[in-house]
């Protein structure tokens, strides 16, 4: 990163961004397993970066790592310009880091809004919680007329959209979204990456993981492809998707 480390008031290192997410010699996992091993990854401001790779090659394990849920072995990840390795998830929520996991996650027996109001759990977000459900109904067509349905009552791909919208009813400086079409019907997945695709066009800086890119050509600006923990190519979709070995190794055939 440019710019070099800088020192705050309180003495922290922090640098000058020209990422809004930066992490640098990852190595994360479960126990004496390591994961993630040796990552190096920046997201642009306003991009969508997608990471995808096979089923258990330590997508989600990043994602985890990058939000708090797991503590990660070494390495370093900054969040504009500051370092956040080892804070906790409550604290990078409050710096606006948002993490979408897989699957919905909703709690069933609540509506829809109460759902969607549970995203706004911070004190700053609560006192803006009516702005923000507007904001949310605009950018997700749909679930405004499901405000006061039960969320175990809907389809799957209602669920997810929820989920989308939750994880919007705060100011994010990052959307980390896992993938979002696991489990969905062709048309369900449809919906949801229309809405993601709204949610890019509006500028959100966005980390995505998914297993293939099949349906990711509306919003990826980049592709990280990922084995064994590790990024083995990188480049725009087109490129990677002309690449023959790529296509066929790592991302299912065209």
């Amino acid at each position: 990163m440019s710019g070099g480390p800088r020192e705050t008031a309180n003495g922290a290192v922090s640098r000058r961004a020209d990422a809004i997410l930066e992490v640098r010699e990852l190595w994360s996992g479960y126990g004496d397993t390591m994961v993630v091993r040796g990552l190096d990854l920046r997201v642009p401001p306003g991009q969508t970066v997608v990471i995808i790779g096979p089923n258990g090659h330590g997508k989600t394990t990043l994602l985890r790592t990058i939000s708090g849920l797991i503590k990660p072995r070494r390495g370093e990840v900054w969040l504009a310009g500051d370092r956040v390795d080892g804070r906790s998830p409550e604290h990078l929520a409050s710096l606006g880091m948002v993490h979408i996991p897989q699957g919905d996650l909703l709690f069933p027996d609540m509506t829809v809004e109460e759902n969607l109001l549970m995203g706004a759990f911070l004190p700053s977000s609560w006192r803006t919680r009516r702005a923000a459900l507007e904001r949310v109904y605009g950018l997700i067509p749909g679930i405004r007329e499901r405000a006061g349905q039960r969320a175990r009552t809907l389809s799957g791909g209602e669920r997810r959209l929820v989920g989308l919208g939750r994880g919007l009813m705060r100011e994010a400086s990052i959307l980390l979204i896992d993938e979002p079409s696991l489990g969905l019907a062709p048309v369900a997945i449809e919906r949801v990456y229309a809405a993601i695709r709204d949610i890019h066009d509006v500028g959100t800086t966005i980390l995505l993981v998914e297993e293939n890119f099949t349906h990711i050509g509306d919003v990826a600006d980049i592709v990280h492809v990922v084995e064994m923990g590790s990024i083995v190519r990188t480049g725009p979709l087109e490129e990677l998707s002309r690449d023959r070995t790529v296509v066929q190794t790592y991302l299912g055939a065209l």
